[in-house]
């Protein structure tokens, strides 16, 4: 049984449904609101294994459903939905993922006067990330796009009586927003070049040879290829939504909202609408790959720019005492990793990438935050410490986790993912720095991961919450369960020897042969990096949380700048912050100074008008007025006062105007 495409639109619907009866649900019933969000998560679940069913009968086929929004003249803006195995394998994950963090949030988020709010919020982020997923427009692809973005915004800020998550919200929605512009002007310039905003349309598509055969030969400025411009304003908006470097600075934040929202934002659903808008439009991105003498090619901006995110990341990550910071770093690391596959050609190990990395992060965030929940809301590692024993399922699930993350062989499934990065890294004959970068980027990884597990599970407490955790309950430990079992087999999907998902994706993908020694180098520089976090933290735990990290007692000054970001935040301050806070005291100058001094002058100008309008009105108009009635009254006076009644009066008037007038007309006749 297969669902129909004309049905795909009920996959994103249920859970925009669901939010919108959750806002109207009594907010003394969160119970409901919640069981609402469940059912209709899990009703897109099942819909979208259906979609994934039919889209797997043929992987090379793209079924696709459009239909008319409104009429514009005498064209129309269409819209439409795709089934593929890219968009529905995507939305198979998000849908399981989601439903896992849904169920671990009743548990989390048990005692919050406001959880049916948040399970509103979390609905509208689930149906605005599957409409992404599923949009064959690159317009509903953008409106879904946004409304993740508002999504996001209320769900980081969702304990916005916080002052940190309030401004982490604004951070995040500004940011994000700064990419957005490059997305929405590459859509426009899409749209005047195309004359549609259509993925696949029976030829005429963005992503279909007609539409990149004439983007790729058309030019712009300095001989830019309008399909490279175009390409890297929509990987501006990419670069935002999976915090590339430079518009990386809002994903660490979003730390403040509740520890679901971090699970959802930096696993499942947001940062990875960037990878996935990346994969969509690589033929777009890879149409300047026809023209060797272009000078700038649009996939090398995108692997270079993930190459430093990922070094970024994972360097950041190693000097961070926060548990969520930590794994938001990585998420960084990590996202920089699948940007450096797509920008390499290889998109399909990017998107194998983002699968694995779906469940073995939101298994790390989910495990922070049963370990925050059992030891009273703390997240300094510095103040935990021997909670092995305490929290064995959380600890073993993130144990599983973090060799996942750091790419242990051969059981986990980080580590096939991870693998085909490199190899495609390695190939890439245009450099050999992203490869080498990614190399070190392996290194850190397996090395702050294994400090997290010891700061957080080895050795004895270091604090009060510590001392008096206890294992969170099984609504919050069976999701964590699961996705440690995800965690482990998915990577059997896209191994070298069987690399279906890499097929089923791609169906001209071809394995490459050998790689043996290259997957020794990535394994020693695994092993390197878990044996030195051992020897720093996990041999010698510190017994007191005052005591200074190993790591700043070798290299002070490194780790202070690690610590505070390498200075990103202040120095956007320093140069953004300052910038625009010039360009508003010049705004609030010229506001106050010039248009309001206008405003000013045509108000007095407008008074005087008055002034004047009321004088000529008063002394003018109704003097005259007033004049000519007054004559008129006295003429009427007089004329009254000579109707006597008197018959014989009348007479001698009528006797003397005789006379008066037979002299006139005597004198007249003597002239």
């Amino acid at each position: 049984m297969h669902l129909p495409v004309q049905l795909t639109w009920l996959i994103p619907a249920l859970p925009a449904a669901a939010a919108a009866m959750i806002a109207v649900v009594p907010a003394r019933r969160p119970g409901l609101g919640a069981g609402l969000a469940l059912a209709a998560l899990a009703g897109s679940l099942l819909l979208a294994v259906l979609a994934l069913g039919g889209a797997l009968a043929d992987p090379a086929a793209r079924l696709t459903h459009t239909f008319t929004w409104f009429a514009v003249g005498h064209g129309a803006i269409r819209l439409g939905w795709l089934l593929d195995p890219l968009g529905t394998l995507l939305a198979v994950m998000v849908a399981a993922v989601g439903l896992l963090i849904f169920t671990f949030s009743l548990g989390y988020l048990r005692d919050d006067p406001r959880a049916k709010q948040f399970f509103c919020f979390l609905s509208l982020f689930a149906g605005a990330m599957l409409g992404l997923l599923l949009a064959n427009s690159l317009l509903l692809l953008f409106v879904c796009w946004e409304l993740v973005g508002l999504a996001s915004y209320l769900l980081i800020g969702f304990w916005f009586q916080r002052p940190a998550a309030a401004q982490a919200a604004r951070k995040a929605f500004i940011t994000t927003r700064i990419g957005d512009l490059g997305l929405l002007l590459g859509l426009v310039w899409l749209q005047d070049s195309t004359g549609t905003l259509l993925l696949f349309d029976g030829g005429r598509g963005v992503l279909e040879a007609e539409a990149l055969g004439s983007l790729a030969g058309a030019t712009t400025v300095g001989g830019l290829a309008v399909s490279t411009a175009i390409g890297l304003l929509l990987f501006c908006g990419a670069a935002g939504k999976s915090g590339q470097v430079p518009l990386h600075v809002w994903l660490p934040d979003a730390m403040e909202g509740p520890t679901p929202v971090s699970a959802l934002i930096h696993a499942a659903t947001m940062v990875a609408a960037g990878v996935f808008l990346v994969a969509r439009v690589f033929p777009l991105l890879a149409a300047d790959l026809a023209l060797p003498h272009a000078p700038v090619h649009a996939l090398s901006v995108v692997a270079t720019v993930g190459a430093v995110t990922a070094l970024f990341g994972a360097a950041v990550a190693v000097a961070q005492d926060d548990i969520k910071r930590v794994l938001a770093f990585s998420t960084v690391s990590q996202l920089g990793y699948m940007m450096l596959a797509a920008g390499t050609g290889a998109w399909t190990a990017a998107i194998f990438h983002l699968l694995t990395h779906a469940c073995f992060k939101a298994l790390l965030f989910l495990g922070a935050g049963s370990v925050i929940h059992a030891t009273h809301h703390e997240q300094d590692i510095r103040r935990l410490g021997g909670l092995r024993g305490r929290l064995p399922v959380t600890g073993a699930t993130f144990a599983v986790g973090m060799m996942a993350l750091a790419g242990v062989p051969f059981l986990f499934s980080g580590f096939w993912s991870k693998e085909a990065i490199l190899h495609a890294a390695h190939g890439w004959a245009i450099s050999p720095l992203p490869f080498l970068v990614a190399l070190a980027a392996v290194a850190l990884t397996a090395f702050y991961m294994t400090r997290l597990l010891a700061e957080v599970f080895a050795g004895a407490p270091r604090g009060h919450g510590a001392e008096t955790a206890h294992e969170s309950p099984a609504v919050m430990t069976v999701p964590l369960v699961v996705l440690a079992l995800a965690s482990v087999g998915l990577g059997f999907l896209g191994t070298p020897w069987w690399p279906w998902l890499q097929r089923t994706l791609d169906p001209t993908f071809k394995a490459e042969a050998g790689g043996a020694g290259l997957m020794a180098v990535s394994i020693a520089l695994v092993a390197a990096g878990i044996l030195a976090g051992w020897a720093r933290y996990g041999r010698h735990p510190r017994s007191d949380a005052r005591a200074p990290d190993p790591l700043a007692r070798s290299v002070p000054r490194l780790h202070r700048a690690l610590a505070a970001r390498l200075g990103c935040d202040e120095l956007y301050a320093a140069t953004l912050g300052r910038l625009n806070a010039a360009l508003a005291a010049a705004a609030n100058a010229l506001d106050r100074s010039v248009w309001d001094g206008c405003v000013r002058l045509l108000a007095r100008l407008g008074a005087y008008a008055g002034l004047v309008s009321r004088e000529t009105d008063e002394e003018v108009l109704n003097g005259g007025f007033n004049a000519a009635g007054d004559g008129l009254r006295a003429s009427g006076r007089a004329y009254a006062r000579t109707q006597t009644g008197d018959a014989h009066g009348y007479v001698w008037m009528l006797a003397a105007g005789f006379v008066l007038l037979a002299l006139a007309v005597l004198l007249g006749g003597a002239r």
